[in-house]
């Protein structure tokens, strides 16, 4: 069974801003809202680009690359030219800690 992972530190990312991360084998993209912290996938499925660098508007990621849009609760693609969706995870803050539920591959 999968644990939460600390990821970041909650001063690590100022409020309205994302953060391209590493955590084992999986690039996150971890982002900062006025009501909490979202992570997703960190690659967007147009041309591969990384997400935390993006720019947030609400709980919307638009893609540095080609805007491409992205919500931050789902990992829904929302606007092209972007094809499909991206993995979102399970977030929670512990104390000063931002913690992430990794999706393991199964095999």
């Amino acid at each position: 069974m999968a644990e939460f992972v600390t990821i970041a530190q909650a001063s690590d990312i100022p409020l309205g801003e994302g953060r391209s991360l590493r955590c084992g084998k999986e690039d996150i993209a971890l982002f900062h809202c006025e009501d909490g912290f979202y992570a997703i996938e960190d690659f967007c499925t147009h041309a591969g680009a990384p997400l935390g660098n993006g720019f947030v508007e609400g709980h919307r990621v638009a893609c540095a690359w080609h805007g491409a849009e992205f919500c931050l609760k789902t990992g829904e693609a929302l606007t092209p030219p972007a094809f499909g969706q991206v993995k979102a995870y399970e977030v929670r803050v512990q104390g000063t800690a931002v913690q992430i539920l990794p999706q393991q591959e199964q095999t």
